[in-house]
């Protein structure tokens, strides 16, 4: 059923457009309607909608105009699993605002700054200030594999050939205050499973057996001991952490015949998934050479590169929009984890800025009224800004 509240181009506001997308329980990879929701507000503001649906995962990517410079919104209307849900004191599918704060799962991450985007285009459009185009990239695959989503979506539009110039991610970037940082490059994420294949055999008999654990655990010494980098411009160092390891043996006196671990490496710059891919391959081989009764196989996956939005005009609208908005000087970060900007900098350069983070994933997730009023004046800044320089 249409909400009215959605359907009037003059009066759409972002605290309402955020309830009717938390009243959505789209928990990854479930839709559950809100890119409908979405979609009908756009639709309303003059938006060219268009479903890009990829293994079952709903995306929407829409704009208004035609003309160059294209101005794109990034985002996503997937949510994290509630958790306890007797423990929130909220419905976290209801969208209550109780003492000047919204509740519900998505109030930070990040259906907020979804709606405050839409509320700062339709009030863009209505002054005059769109000199091109405006448009909005939204998945529902954000919080979830992130296979079927922004990836995909960016492929099928730089094979069409559609020109976007420049995009704006509204992750909750903000540190402690609205405001203070954005982000201007992320990380590179790498993630790596390793398993040594040895000779179950009786304890008391090792000559019998070839145990997978101390090469397991040898090659994962030499792998953290290893400096990756002191880091790069703008970037904290490189890190590997080993997060799993497992032999699964429930006996005493048995060797086991596999010892597996999984690590994760953040990476700036200074390497690419391919070189650090070439250096694990290196040690596993190494390992495998000193183990002749066993054999020892790597398996990697590359969810990111390494990025970096040089500081330059794109950069410098939006911190000064920011600044004009809420008052603050935004820090231009790389830190934190990875978002879908990574998938986006192969279309165009890519800024991120949102709310503060502090409550995302938690029970009781819930964001300031007055805050996300003040994304949308942000958002309209930045807009405003943004054709004045590029229009």
């Amino acid at each position: 059923m249409a909400d009215d509240r959605l359907s009037d181009p003059i009066h759409l506001e972002p605290v309402a457009l955020a309830q009717a997308l938390i009243r959505r329980p789209s928990v990854t990879p479930v839709d559950a309607g809100a890119m409908a929701v979405l979609e009908q507000a756009l639709s309303a503001l003059g938006f060219r909608c268009r479903r890009m649906r990829f293994g079952g995962i709903e995306n929407l990517y829409a704009r208004y105009g035609a003309a160059a410079p294209n101005l794109c919104f990034a985002g996503h209307t997937d949510v994290v699993p509630v958790g306890d849900a007797d423990a929130w004191t909220s419905g976290p599918f209801g969208g209550e605002v109780r003492a000047g704060m919204l509740y519900g799962r998505g109030a930070v991450d990040m259906k907020s700054a979804v709606a405050a985007f839409a509320a700062a285009a339709a009030r863009a459009i209505a002054a005059g200030e769109v000199k091109g185009s405006l448009s909005f990239l939204i998945t529902g695959d954000e919080e979830g594999v992130a296979t079927e989503g922004t990836v995909k979506v960016v492929e099928a539009l730089i094979a069409e050939g559609e020109g976007v110039d420049h995009c704006i991610v509204g992750e909750p970037t903000s540190a402690a205050r609205l405001g203070d940082m954005i982000k201007v490059g992320r990380r590179g994420s790498l993630n790596a499973w390793i398993a040594v294949e040895g000779v179950q055999g009786h304890v008391a008999y090792p000559q019998r057996a070839a145990n997978p654990i101390p090469v397991l655990v040898g090659l994962l010494a030499r792998l953290d001991a290893h400096r990756l980098d002191d880091g790069y411009p703008e970037f904290q160092p490189s890190n590997l952490e080993v997060v799993d390891l497992a032999v699964g043996n429930p006996a005493t006196n048995v060797i086991p015949g596999r010892a597996e671990a999984r690590l994760n490496i953040r990476f700036n710059p200074h390497h690419s998934g391919a070189s650090l891919t070439a250096w694990l391959e290196q040690e596993c081989a190494r390992a495998g050479a000193d183990f002749p009764d066993g054999r020892v196989a790597l398996r990697v996956a590359v969810s990111g590169e390494a990025f970096y939005t040089e500081p330059g005009a794109f950069v410098g609208v939006v911190a000064d929009a920011v600044k004009a908005a809420t008052g603050e000087t935004p820090e231009l970060s790389t830190s934190g984890g990875t978002s879908d900007a990574r998938f986006i900098r192969a279309l165009c350069p890519v800024v991120e800025f949102g709310l503060v983070g502090t409550t995302m994933h938690k029970v009781d997730e819930h964001a300031p009224v007055a805050e996300i009023e003040t994304l949308a004046r942000a958002y309209g800044e930045i807009i405003r800004r943004y054709f004045q320089t590029f229009g």
